[in-house]
């Protein structure tokens, strides 16, 4: 847990970015039946910068003290996001990844899967 706590924002978000991957091709697949062209175009709606920051805004009012710290080391931690995307949303999209790989790396799967499915399906949709 400590090795976790040292980890800066961008480490979390390293392995927070696949895991949410994962858990939104997940969802899709448990949801959708469509071929291969519609379940990617539906990944990629909901893994991007824009949605993924929409994602983390409606998350941030159920996060723990510490969930919150997490983020916001996170969301200032010094990136340079790809010249398309907002510079702001970036930053709220990394806050998100970094959060899902430190609950994920500390254990606590029950509360990142109570976080993930308190996702609006519209926010999910982008």
């Amino acid at each position: 847990m400590e090795k976790v706590r040292r980890l800066n924002g961008l480490q979390l978000a390293f392995i927070g970015d696949t895991l949410y991957d994962l858990y939104v091709r997940g969802d899709i697949l448990e949801s959708h039946d469509g071929c291969m062209r519609d379940l990617h175009r539906r990944a990629v709606a909901r893994v991007n910068a824009g949605a993924q920051a929409k994602a983390f805004d409606a998350l941030e009012p159920l996060l723990t003290d510490e969930e919150a710290e997490v983020a916001r080391r996170a969301r200032n931690a010094h990136t340079r996001p790809p010249k398309n995307q907002d510079p702001a949303a970036y930053c709220r999209a990394t806050a998100l990844e970094a959060l899902i790989g430190y609950l994920y790396l500390c254990g606590r799967l029950d509360r990142l899967g109570a976080l993930l499915n308190s996702i609006p399906k519209e926010e999910q949709n982008g």
